[in-house]
């Protein structure tokens, strides 16, 4: 006999009380912590159990029998369905109440530090088209919402270009416009989903692989430039051809517009070759008089404008003086290495990604900058005690890791290194919270500033000062 399937119950009238990590929110089943998606604290919701463990369940609404009294209508057709902006219907005031909440409770109870009166979040003055970067993804058969699906009807799946739903990695959401971007995004994608059907260009299978539109990404900047790159599954030179000068000549405002041939398995960029079809290979970000090269591989924070706060807070927390030597570990294409280069005496960036530090030394040269030394390798192979006697003992070392946080090896030789102060720029205060913790006996956290970067998504950028006990 096969095994009974478990089935999942349906949860009535639950009262929903307030968010969780990852943009879902909490309730209360006996003794249970229940995540629900796509609810705010204040609904009174029926729930569909997907996922049901010891100490926890998982699910999503079916039914509303009451509104939060904080609910606010979403300005998106596609909210709920595409994944992104999760809360659209949350005032913005009380996402960053959320934000600010998460990032004390992490570090408190994650860290276990002692915390200073902490400053309010820095909100983003921008809510809605904000990024200057996005990437769609072309699928030849579109997602049905459950609603279409239950409605028994014969939908037809036309090929979409948008987002993938979130945890099912061959399907995609066809978005109509997108609240993320400002134009020509939404214009450029469209044009190329009528071009494509308008002259039977075909749109990626992921399954079969099989198709010839596979990704597109479109970068803009706050200088006017605007970068597109469209990714293709094989090469026909006719046809891409066709669609890059149609591309071209619908929009003037594009001066960088690339391609890839991509025939692997999977979508990642990152070791494929990118080709100029027509206009330059870059983009220029301009941030306080600084001028920042943009290439198609490399990684700029995507909201320009808040970015620009979050480095000055964080040259803020620096407290540089002129005579220091500063290490910015994980610096990227050296953003802020090169930003706060004028008030110290060295700066020395140190990046895993090649390219990045070659962009870096690159956005060096361009600005004037002759105080800046880049490095390229793992971080925890490249910063060693070796490595710190030859460049000279840091004053002050500014750290922004990915959202894993720091290797116990570069925390180690960090505590090593004595450097006065260090400041730590985090995109995951939970995991920065735990390096907090393996720094607690020789550094005390001085101030807290909580960076919102992304509203109505749950994401929020923190940055602590660490002074030396």
């Amino acid at each position: 006999m096969g095994r009974k399937r478990n089935r999942k119950p349906l949860l009535e009238s639950v009262k929903i009380e307030k968010l969780a990590a990852e943009g879902k929110a909490i309730a209360k089943i006996e003794d249970k912590v229940l995540f629900v998606t796509n609810v705010i604290p204040g609904d009174v919701v029926d729930v569909q159990v997907t996922k049901k463990r010891k100490n926890f369940m998982e699910g999503y609404p079916v039914f509303f029998h009451e509104h939060s009294p904080l609910k606010k209508d979403a300005f998106c057709e596609h909210f709920g369905v595409c994944g992104g902006c999760k809360w659209q219907n949350l005032p913005y005031e009380e996402q960053l109440k959320f934000k600010q909440q998460e990032v004390v409770d992490n570090l408190e109870r994650i860290g276990k530090v002692e915390l200073p009166e902490v400053n309010t979040i820095l909100a983003s003055e921008k809510t809605k088209f904000y990024r200057n970067k996005l990437e769609f993804t072309f699928s030849n058969k579109r997602y049905l919402t459950n609603e279409e699906i239950a409605s028994g009807e014969d939908i037809d799946r036309t090929p979409a270009v948008g987002f993938h739903v979130p945890k099912l990695f061959d399907k995609v959401v066809d978005i109509n416009k997108c609240h993320l971007q400002p134009e020509p995004s939404n214009a450029v994608r469209l044009a190329i989903k009528e071009y494509a059907f308008a002259n039977g260009l075909s749109f990626f299978d992921i399954r079969n692989q099989e198709g010839f539109l596979r990704t597109l990404v479109v970068r803009t900047s706050s200088t006017g430039e605007n970068m597109i790159i469209v990714v293709f599954y094989h090469e026909d030179v006719e046809k891409r051809e066709a669609l890059l000068n149609h591309l071209a000549e619908k929009f003037p405002e594009i001066t960088s517009l690339m391609y890839v041939i991509n025939e692997k398995a999977n979508d990642s960029l990152t070791d494929q070759e990118v080709l100029l079809f027509k206009g330059n290979d870059h983009i220029f970000e301009q941030m306080e008089g600084l001028k920042f090269k943009i290439g198609p591989k490399s990684f700029y924070q995507t909201n320009s404008e808040q970015a620009y706060n979050l480095y000055c807070k964080t040259r803020e927390f620096a407290e540089l003086t002129g005579d220091e030597v500063v290490y910015d570990l994980y610096t990227g294409t050296g953003t802020i290495a090169n930003f706060v280069a004028k008030q110290a005496k060295q700066v020395i960036g140190i990046e895993y990604v090649p390219e990045a530090i070659e962009d870096a030394k690159v956005n060096s040269e361009i600005n004037g900058i002759d105080n800046t030394k880049f490095f390229a390798g793992d971080m925890k192979n490249v910063l060693t005690k070796e490595f710190i006697e030859l460049h000279g003992q840091p004053d002050t070392i500014i750290v922004d890791p990915p959202r894993a946080g720091m290797h116990a090896d570069v925390v180690e030789t960090i505590l090593h290194a004595a450097p006065k102060r260090i400041v730590y720029v985090s995109c995951n205060s939970a995991t920065q919270a735990r390096d907090l913790a393996m720094m607690d006996e020789a550094y005390k956290v001085t101030k807290v500033q909580a960076v919102d970067m992304f509203p109505h998504t749950h994401h929020v950028e923190n940055i602590v000062q660490l002074e030396k006990r």
